[in-house]
């Protein structure tokens, strides 16, 4: 063999080694679905109270995975689906109302003395409580169709100024207000958005983005991160605004939400008692009795249903576990552990377990 075979071989072989490396047909890695665990969820910042926990804690079952996200860390939600939406914050009990102006340079503080007076903007007080803030239940065309901010309209001149009570990010502190109004930008918003006494407003585009059901915005620190990816969350734990009377908004802790937004689908209650709808214990629920449970897309069919805040006796509700359909279509029982002392749990850090009873 002479000089130039002897180096043109392994030059040949090396090359032969790296087409084989960028082949397109190399296999792609799946990621394989959880069959269950038992899960601590990360509610807490650092020592606030557990019943005013901090975080929003979002749980994806078939990648055992939690996200926690500061629910003071976000003010607005814009909509990345076809509609032009955007929700006001309800983990920390914001509120808004429309104004008959559509220039955001008109609106002072003459504007909010009214609605201080009358309470409009506090949550649970003045008069129509319910029409200063985002649905708080039924399904996701219900919610998005009833947010308190009105559908974008693509005649700008349609588009009013909002007043924003940006509700409370602990037990007393308020957050202020803030005036703002939004109007389209192509395929996305622009948000114009200034405190209530300033002369002049800052803009901000946000662009839709079919990853997630929302991108968020915060007024101090623009485009944020909160929700996961559509397809990477199921449930979401913390507090949100509710209902304490027919009449009362009122912001619970300890509750449930479903990712309703991506098609997630959870069960009543399904009780382990014999008065109930099956005697079935979530040990022994299997595939073969997903055909007594009635699925629903509403976003409270979980809610605080499966605990006890104040009374007797505190704690989970030992009587009951629940059954969800992610947004591919894997099904998971899923049962409350503890939240409380009384239950040998922590205020804050929940534990919950769940299952696989059907893969999609």
């Amino acid at each position: 063999m002479n000089r130039f075979t002897k180096l043109l071989t392994p030059l040949c072989f090396a090359a032969v080694l790296a087409s084989c490396s960028k082949s397109t047909d190399a296999p792609i890695v799946q990621v394989p679905v959880s069959d269950g665990n038992t899960m601590t969820l990360q509610g807490l910042i650092g020592s606030e109270d557990g019943g005013s926990a901090g975080n929003s804690v979002f749980v994806d079952f078939s990648a055992d995975k939690q996200t926690s996200a500061a629910r003071a860390s976000w003010d607005l939600g814009f909509y990345s689906g076809a509609d032009f939406r955007v929700i006001i914050n309800h983990s920390i009990g914001a509120t808004a109302i429309a104004l008959d102006k559509s220039d955001l340079n008109q609106v002072t503080i003459a504007d909010t003395i009214a609605l201080v007076s009358s309470g409009k903007l506090a949550l649970g007080q003045g008069d129509g409580a319910f029409t200063a803030i985002d649905p708080v239940q039924g399904s996701f065309a219900a919610y998005l169709s009833g947010t308190v901010i009105k559908a974008i309209s693509a005649t700008d001149a349609d588009n009013k100024v909002y007043i924003v009570n940006r509700g409370k990010s602990g037990t007393t502190e308020n957050r202020g207000w803030e005036k703002i109004r939004v109007i389209r930008s192509g395929n996305g918003y622009t948000l114009q958005y200034a405190k209530i006494n300033e002369t002049s407003f800052k803009s901000l585009t946000v662009v839709k983005d079919g990853t997630f059901n929302f991108k968020y915005v915060s007024f101090i620190k623009g485009l944020v991160d909160v929700e996961p990816a559509k397809d990477s969350w199921d449930i979401e734990w913390g507090l949100s605004t509710y209902k304490a009377s027919a009449t009362i908004p009122y912001t619970f802790s300890d509750f449930v939400l479903i990712n309703f937004a991506a098609g997630v689908q959870a069960s009543q209650q399904v009780f382990s008692g014999t008065e109930a709808n099956t005697t079935v214990t979530y040990a022994n629920f299997k595939e073969s009795d997903l055909s007594k449970v009635i699925f629903s897309g509403d976003r409270d069919v979980i809610a605080g249903n499966w605990r006890i805040t104040s009374g007797t006796p505190v704690g989970v509700k030992a009587d009951r576990f629940y059954v969800v359909k992610d947004p591919v279509g894997n099904v998971y029982k899923l049962k409350f552990v503890s939240f409380h002392p009384n239950d040998s749990g922590v205020r804050g850090k929940p534990v919950i377990e769940y299952k696989l009873v059907k893969k999609a």
